[in-house]
């Protein structure tokens, strides 16, 4: 395997202009990497095919990975995805965005390699070696199944559905590619739990990187101290300069709704593999239905005043039929499903009322109880109350924890300070079902079945005739 040092040699011969057999572009095309940002490029030459970049706010991390991507696409031919949180986010920061220095992202390809007009609305950029360079949403991973990259660039993956990552984990697992995760921490969620897990595996390579660690070609540093005071007399959280800034895992709580109320749970040991499903007693179900976005359902019991989240699912773009179908897979006898009451107006794909179609497959008109919905800051507020009661299986329910832990306030760039109202994300599906939960529950215990009955053979023989056993 070649040594950083040698791949350091090739970044050098990209800015000379070797690698495009054209000796009026070099590559990168419009930009000079600082120090440190030749790092990654010199980690990937020397054979390195997983890279974790923790660095800070302005550092330049979109512009490095940009071009890093364009570097390899001209290199070898191959498809190769950069991916932001959500697809809008990707064209308004990569497919129309300009660097601090004014140069539009889409200008570092050179015009002498591409083949044909960049395509705008599938934001894909063909060259002329036959590479196709595209940016993709992590909110939209799914409709790129069975393609087969060779190179990813995984932006602000702290912010991005963890899902991306397995999606797209095997295929280069599988064809050799390489794959470059860029962030600035948000909390100990699956990006510090990346960054914990791969740190001594030798395939990976880390480079965390402070305000106090670069510095301009000039020798001046890329934040200066002026710039952490501006931000503070603007109005920034200390513990979210520290998050942006000095890449703390600490950092992020001011903005999440739950994170405080998690990592309580987890020091009482009220997250564990223990908390499992109990065959005594039933079970309850609290929805988020979503139509173009996904589902999330959570599966809970009552014992005593205590409320055991054993079970978690997820999926998108299914009818009402999957889910059902799915809560009769399990184990379970369920007591009641609560969802929000706005579901009688949405369609699923089967184009029915999804209360009317779960009535219909459970021969339960009433399989449904429609929850009011509250206003989304009296809805927060149940789930705070409600927390301290809460265990969670953490296998099962992994997932809905994650969301859980991740949902957050919106952050206003323009007046630099947290809004009022959540950020849409993929952590809003388990967060807004959970929510459901809290506002439907009741203040009852169930110790025993009582008056809960279990389904007869019947009743199990026409479920399984739909399901299709």
């Amino acid at each position: 395997m070649p040594s950083p040092r040698r791949g350091r040699e090739r970044v050098q011969k990209y800015v000379e202009g070797d690698l495009t057999q054209n000796p009026d572009v070099k590559i990168p095309f419009q930009y000079t990497p600082r120090d440190y940002q030749v790092e990654p490029f010199a980690q990937l030459q020397a054979g390195k095919k997983r890279i974790g970049l923790v660095w800070h706010r302005r550092s330049g991390k979109d512009k490095t990975c940009w071009n890093l991507m364009i570097s390899e696409a001209v290199q070898k031919v191959g498809t190769y995805f950069y991916v932001l949180p959500l697809l809008n986010q990707g064209r308004k920061v990569i497919w129309q965005g300009r660097g601090k220095d004014g140069i539009r992202f889409i200008d570092h390809i050179p015009k002498a390699l591409l083949d044909g007009d960049p395509n705008s609305t599938e934001m894909l950029a063909r060259l002329y070696n036959g590479s196709i360079i595209q940016i993709l949403g992590a909110d939209n991973a799914d409709a790129y199944r069975g393609t087969n990259p060779i190179g990813f660039v995984f932006s602000e993956f702290a912010f991005c559905d963890p899902r991306i990552w397995n999606t797209f984990r095997p295929i280069l697992a599988e064809n050799g590619g390489w794959a470059v995760f860029n962030s600035t921490p948000f909390g100990k969620n699956h990006w510090f739990e990346l960054y914990q897990k791969t740190q001594s595996n030798p395939r990976w390579h880390w480079s965390f990187l402070t305000v106090d660690d670069t510095k301009n070609p000039d020798g001046s540093p890329v934040v200066s101290q002026e710039m952490l005071d501006e931000e503070r007399a603007s109005g920034m959280d200390e513990e979210f300069l520290q998050q942006e800034y000095y890449c703390s895992f600490t950092g992020s709580i001011r903005g999440t709704y739950y994170g405080r109320l998690i990592d309580e749970a987890e020091r009482e040991g009220r997250i564990g593999i223990s908390h499992q499903y109990d065959p005594v007693l039933p079970v309850y179900t609290a929805w988020d239905i979503g139509t173009r976005d996904a589902t999330a359902v959570w599966f809970y019991q009552k014992k005593g005043r205590g409320i055991y989240l054993i079970d978690y699912y997820e999926n998108s773009g299914e009818g009402v039929e999957h889910y059902i179908k799915y809560l009769y897979q399990q184990k379970y006898v369920y007591a009641k499903n609560y969802a929000p009451h706005d579901m009688k107006r949405r369609d699923f794909s089967s184009g029915k009322n999804a209360k009317d179609v779960a009535g219909e497959l459970t021969g339960k008109p009433g399989f449904f109880i429609l929850v009011p919905i509250l206003g989304v800051e009296d809805g927060i507020q149940a789930v705070r109350s409600l927390f301290p009661r809460c265990f969670f299986n953490s296998i099962k329910c992994k997932r809905g924890i994650d969301a859980l832990r991740d949902y957050h306030k919106k952050w206003d760039e323009t007046k630099r300070i947290f809004s009022a109202n959540p950020d849409h994300s993929w952590a809003s599906h388990g967060s807004d079902a959970f929510r459901i939960l809290a506002t439907s529950y009741e203040e009852t215990a169930d110790y025993r079945w009582g008056s809960i009955v279990r389904p007869t053979s019947r009743q199990i023989a026409s479920t399984s005739k739909w399901m299709g056993r």
